[in-house]
């Protein structure tokens, strides 16, 4: 019986190693396809971006629709908004690596929306267990369902080509004023309140003189304002404004430069102003649309915006329940 039972035993460790090479074959036919090369490009003397080309996931784009930031230090990369997969990351790792061989010393999740963290896993297999940065109301949304919700839906929204992408959410909480050194440039986190989400983080590159926004700035496009306030992107804007010596605005979606800032406020102060003067003239919910879309501010983007008939409706209702609210 002993003898039976050590055959037995030895043959355990085999058993073992062909589980566990099936389950890397399984994930491996798991796993949604590479995704293609976008180019790195430089927007400032430490801060280089790979621009995604849509601003919404699709299968065709395999759900590459949030910009990725890499701000290089002496002391190594930061990643801020990682993409919305762990192709996508893979991606942005090969562009980084031709770039510089220094590490990732650190990834800033701006907020919870899934095309600014889902990458994360492709970065922590890449470099270990570094610190994700994010506000702590960003990390608890995304340890909740938030998380499950934006890592299911991506996987529906892109016919399955981000397959594989497991959540590793934030692991560090920051706040307003936290800083990263990294020798020859430093980043500073700020927060003023609700704006894009109640938890949003902005990323200050304090000598190049580069704001990374994430969604609280966007160029060109028009999207989910669900758990946003305008009063409170306001706030921010303004806030940031009197703060910093901004000179490049960076959003997560669309192109980085000064005018980001002006198309963005337009946009928003036409939609909001709109809506004030709807409420106070006891015009209805259902009647706010036609008339923002009397205001030039408003009318003028709508042939140059992505997602702008998906999106205008919704939009302005959010900003005309918040005149009403605002007025009691």
């Amino acid at each position: 019986g002993g003898a039976v039972a050590a055959t037995g035993l030895a043959m355990w460790p085999d058993v073992f190693a062909e589980m566990a090479e099936a389950a890397t074959e399984v994930d491996a036919f798991l796993k949604g396809p590479p995704v293609a090369d976008r180019p790195l490009l430089k927007i400032g003397p430490h801060v280089y971006m790979i621009q995604a080309p849509d601003g919404f996931p699709t299968p065709e784009n395999q759900g590459l629709m949030s910009n990725v930031t890499f701000v290089v230090g002496e002391k190594g990369v930061v990643v801020v908004d990682s993409g919305a997969s762990v192709q996508i990351a893979e991606m942005a790792i090969r562009q980084l690596k031709r770039l510089t061989s220094k590490p990732v010393v650190g990834i800033v999740n701006t907020h919870y929306h899934g095309d600014h963290w889902l990458g994360n896993q492709g970065f922590v297999e890449a470099w270990g267990d570094v610190p994700r940065w994010a506000h702590a109301g960003t990390r608890t949304a995304i340890e909740g369902f938030t998380g499950t919700f934006w890592h299911d839906s991506m996987i529906k929204w892109t016919n399955e080509a981000t397959l594989g992408t497991r959540i590793v959410p934030p692991n560090v909480d920051v706040d307003h004023g936290f800083e990263v050194p990294l020798g020859d440039v430093t980043l500073r986190m700020h927060h003023y309140g609700r704006a894009h989400t109640p938890s949003d983080i902005s990323v200050e590159v304090v000598e190049d003189g580069i704001m990374c926004m994430g969604d609280v700035l966007m160029d060109h496009r028009i999207a989910n304002m669900d758990d946003g306030s305008y009063k409170g992107t306001f706030d921010t804007l303004d806030r940031i404004v009197a703060a910093t010596r901004t000179a490049i605005w960076l959003p997560a979606h669309g192109d980085a430069g000064p005018a980001v800032l002006k198309w963005h406020r337009d946009l928003f102060e036409g939609i909001w102003e709109s809506c004030v003067k709807a409420v106070d003239q006891g015009i209805p919910l259902d009647g706010a649309l036609a008339f923002a879309l009397k205001d030039p501010r408003v009318s003028s983007q709508a042939g140059v915006t992505r997602g702008w008939e998906k999106n205008i409706g919704k939009y302005v209702s959010i900003a005309y329940l918040e005149a009403e609210q605002a007025q009691f």
